[in-house]
């Protein structure tokens, strides 16, 4: 694939790195146009964003070193280049909610509702991440036959499955901005979130050859996927139980 997009002397563009970053500053600022519907002031949805891209990034890279402990024993030094590619999704969920409740009570923001505004742009900016996913030849899928198969670096036809990854993600952003707009209940876009991207990567999963399997043939990613799954799913219940209550 694309790796290195432009080379500048000196500099290097990579291409993970800027499609992380434009997907980032896409979601931000599409993020902050919405807020002002939620009486959320824009510069707080801007700091949120930081706050969870600084410690989501930390959380992923954390995760995938561990997934890969072997490789970076004998390589430290790529522990920290993080436009080479290789972040853990996951890890970084855990990470960022973490930090983003400690923020959103810190500055005293209403959690549910911020949640809700920040589901949809989290799936936008996933899904052109993984386009840089698709460029670096990261999170790659098996080899295939299929027509739509594409050929990559090793010489091997695969499917691309972060471009399925990526379609996914748009569909789920346009989704969830239309429940956003006729929600029903607070909480209600963020749980379906939390209900619906790890049922897709679930089963993408399936279909990739970079994770190895851990439990009862699923990889790690299939078993947070279904933790996330259940978790979202009580959590759609119960918030829409608490709110016909009152």
């Amino acid at each position: 694939m694309h790796p290195i997009l432009l080379k500048f002397g000196p500099i290097t563009i990579y291409s993970y790195g800027l499609m992380v970053a434009l997907g980032f500053i896409t979601a931000t600022i599409l993020a902050a146009r919405t807020a002002e519907s939620f009486h959320i002031p824009q510069d707080r949805v801007t700091a949120l964003s930081l706050w969870i891209l600084i410690s989501g990034i930390i959380g992923a890279r954390m995760l995938y070193i561990l997934l890969n402990l072997r490789y970076f024993v004998s390589r430290p030094l790529e522990t920290i280049m993080v436009w080479h590619g290789g972040l853990a999704f996951y890890g970084g969920v855990g990470t960022a909610f973490i930090a983003s409740l400690v923020y959103l009570k810190i500055i005293k923001l209403p959690i549910v509702d911020t949640a809700d505004l920040i589901a949809p742009y989290i799936a936008l900016g996933h899904s052109i991440g993984r386009i840089g996913c698709f460029l670096n030849s990261c999170c790659f899928g098996k080899a295939t036959s299929a027509f739509y198969g594409i050929a990559f670096a090793d010489g091997v036809t695969r499917h691309p499955t972060q471009l399925y990854s990526s379609l996914y993600l748009l569909f789920l952003y346009m989704f969830l901005r239309v429940i956003l707009r006729y929600r029903g209940f607070k909480g209600q876009v963020f749980f379906l979130y939390l209900i619906l991207y790890p049922a897709g990567r679930f089963l993408i999963e399936f279909l990739r050859a970079d994770n190895p399997n851990v439990i009862f043939n699923f990889t790690l990613s299939q078993v947070i996927s279904l933790a996330v799954f259940i978790f979202g799913i009580c959590g759609y219940w119960g918030q829409h139980k608490w709110n016909k209550k009152r």
